[in-house]
């Protein structure tokens, strides 16, 4: 059971309109061996994924794939299930899969939906050698390598705030693409695209980060327009740490000057002892140390976008409860770590509390160590600063709304986390005593995406509503040529007439990449990569891509979305090499690629007469636009008679047809009206249908080249 190869399909392709792994397997002497022929085979699969008794198979039940195991199923299907299954236990659940077998026996093909590829490929990796353990009765230790995954999971898959904002993103159908392996997305293409990284933007000034960063010189610009902060400042050592205290008032917060994620900070200590310790503590995490006020009351989370209050998370000191029998440390892991909430990785709402420096001084402060069996009922703190997991949004007063989207203007920053301590937040400022204590730049959204208790707030939406007015997709126009032949002259023509249009245009074709007619690539680009490059380009304000039916089968169509689709043609389609039969409609798919995602404003541009013509363009949202050279081919007429559109020549000019509404563009009788100039008429045509001047302007030009 080996991998010949496995193909990343990073955009739609011939399986699916979403990036899938398409790996062909080879199943070797295993390939006459179906699931209920193997000796114990199916107790160890279900025994090791028990939740694949969810997968509801071709069955359409729960519990589909189990019985098609018990049935008898093969391995190429097996591996297809446990792949997205390890996926599911990783974090990234999907729930499309296929396994063909080819025309070559033994050899399947097997597509596997996927986040990221690193983790899609080692979870197909993993579930082979899963498959290949209970074939041959081999152990196989699950729970370490789903601890394997979730951590590579953590690594390369977006985080939680930069998933709370790509999900709106590809719920308003705007284009995502990560441009690194951690969380720099781009959302939109080329002059159009913004940028996110978590939850900054591309707003987000680098002068405001840097003050967020310093908390003493966000602490001093706060206090110059009365914002309430804590009193405190920087100190040189742990003796100097005592004296700011002495200065201050304990109790105190002894913190480093930059940081995050309460690294290094140390609440409520008030003896010089535990002063000059937390002192040491915190400089583990940073040279500058700081020691200031500490403020009373429940610490809170206000996340405030565009100056709008639109977020607020109030949190609980982390407690257990005695029992009499288990120690601290036995009761942090049985009362608080068990839960499944908690976790090392970004995707858990809740953290795994560990015992540091600042758990134990919290316990010494009550008397206990982490050793103390407190009796029965018996409340104990273990952390001041606990998740901050409780909705509060709609009791926050107006008072505080206004302090911190204030807060979040001082500093300059267009997304802000402001942290408050406040005894309660709905109640007026003068009431009672508050505190702003840090303003941070990208702060974390999953405490209001998940809360633990409380509504969840739609804060992903409220940074898009920053980065795209109501409506706009952040698209430009893409063209794709593809097709059995011609595609590059076709792409040559019609960049031609696509360049008078007044915007910048960016062509990938198999001559090279030129941005604005200027050449900045030469060789053949027809590959993802150069897509790729096209699409981030903020100078591209329309795209043009020339698509090969090779490439779109080994690397899927490079783009989400897609405004003109020209085939030049089809002819008999492409042979798939899969042995469930060479219908048309599997010749069909290199060409539904691209065709399946034109927007319904779009049009896909077909050759009149194709065999496989009528498939393709039923699969299209957009209007079809037909092309040939004879103006009473049947399929024209036929088309026309519906009020379709259609191109072809007659006396010496080319038609442009919308039903039995025609428009002739001015005659040239030096121009070859072949299908390849049709083709690119009917393309540039289709992108500008008010345009005709400007494409019979080019054309004129374009004879003249040649």
């Amino acid at each position: 059971m080996e991998f010949q190869k496995v193909l990343t399909l990073a955009g739609p392709n011939i399986w699916a309109k979403f990036p899938v792994l398409e790996a062909w397997v080879e199943l070797g002497d295993l390939k006459d061996s179906p699931s209920n022929e193997m000796p114990g085979f199916n107790d160890r699969v279900m025994g090791w994924l028990p939740l694949m008794i969810e997968h509801r198979c071709s069955i359409g039940e729960r519990g589909g794939f189990f019985e098609r195991l018990r049935r008898g199923t093969y391995l190429a299907h097996i591996l297809e299930h446990v792949t997205l299954e390890l996926q599911s236990l990783a974090g990234a659940t999907f729930g499309y899969g296929r396994a063909r077998e080819t025309l070559k026996e033994g050899l399947f093909r097997v597509a596997v939906e996927y986040d990221h590829e690193q983790l899609g490929r080692a979870c197909l990796e993993a579930g082979r050698q899963l498959c290949l353990a209970a074939v041959y009765d081999r152990p196989f230790d699950v729970s370490d390598e789903v601890r394997k995954l979730r951590a590579l999971a953590d690594e390369v898959c977006l985080g939680p705030s930069t998933r709370a904002i790509v999900d709106v993103a590809e719920a308003r159908k705007i284009p995502v693409v990560r441009l690194t392996s951690g969380s720099l997305v781009q959302l939109g293409y080329g002059a159009k695209a913004r940028r996110i990284l978590t939850a900054e933007t591309d707003r987000t000034g680098a002068i405001a980060e840097t003050i967020a960063q310093d908390k003493d010189l966000t602490r001093a610009l706060l206090r110059q327009v009365s914002v309430p902060v804590p009193v405190g400042r920087l100190v040189k050592d742990a003796a100097d740490a005592w004296a700011a205290a002495m200065e201050i008032g304990v109790p105190v917060v002894v913190k480093p000057q930059f940081g995050n994620h309460a690294r290094g900070v140390v609440l409520g200590v008030s003896t010089r002892e535990e002063i000059e310790a937390g002192f040491r503590f915190a400089a583990l995490n940073g040279a500058s140390i700081m020691v200031e006020q500490f403020a009373q009351g429940a610490e809170h989370r206000l996340l405030i976008v565009d100056g709008k209050l639109v977020a607020a998370a109030r949190g609980n000191p982390a407690e257990v409860v005695g029992d009499g029998r288990q120690t601290i440390a036995e009761l942090i892991e049985s009362q608080l770590n068990s839960d499944p909430r908690r976790g090392k990785e970004l995707a858990f709402p809740l953290a795994i509390i560990e015992v540091t420096p600042p758990v134990l001084l919290v316990l010494e402060q009550q008397g206990y160590t982490v050793d103390s069996v407190p009796a029965k009922g018996q409340q104990v703190m273990i952390q001041r600063n606990g998740n901050l997991a409780i909705d509060v949004t709609d009791e926050v007063h107006p008072d505080f709304a206004r302090m911190a989207v204030l807060a979040a203007r001082t500093v300059g920053l267009d997304v802000a986390g402001i942290d408050v301590i406040a005894d309660d937040i709905s109640r007026p400022l003068e009431q009672q005593g508050a505190a702003v204590i840090e303003v941070n730049a990208g702060p974390g959204l999953q405490m209001h995406v998940e809360p633990e208790s409380g509504k969840p707030r739609p804060v992903g939406e409220a940074i898009m509503d920053t980065l795209f007015a109501a409506g706009e997709t952040g698209r430009i126009p893409v063209v794709c040529v593809t097709g059995a032949e011609r595609t590059t002259a076709v792409t040559r023509l019609l960049a031609h007439l696509l360049a008078g249009s007044g915007r910048t245009l960016g062509v990938a074709s198999a001559e090279g990449i030129t941005v604005g007619g200027n050449r900045i690539h030469t060789g053949d680009c027809r590959g993802g990569e150069h897509a790729r490059g096209m699409l981030i380009n903020p100078l591209v304000e329309v795209a043009l891509f020339e698509s090969s039916p090779e490439t779109i089968v080994s690397e899927g169509v490079c783009f989400q979305y897609c405004d003109v689709v020209v085939v030049t043609s089809m002819g008999e389609g492409i042979l798939l090499d899969l042995a469930e039969g060479d219908t048309p409609e599997k010749k069909s798919l290199v060409y539904r690629g691209p065709g399946d995602i034109v927007t319904p404003q779009g049009a896909i541009v077909l050759k009149a007469g194709e065999p496989l013509g009528p498939i393709v363009a039923g699969h299209a949202k957009g209007r079809l636009v037909l092309f040939s050279t004879d103006a009473m081919h049947p399929e024209i007429e036929e088309h026309r008679s519906t009020g379709g559109c259609a191109v072809f020549p007659r006396d010496g000019a080319i038609v442009l047809s919308v039903g039995t509404q025609e428009t002739a563009l001015a005659k040239m009788p030096k121009l070859a009206f072949d299908e390849t100039t049709l083709a690119a008429v009917a393309g540039a045509w289709a992108l500008t249908p008010e345009n005709h001047q400007i494409i019979a302007n080019a054309l004129a030009t374009f004879s003249k080249q040649a």
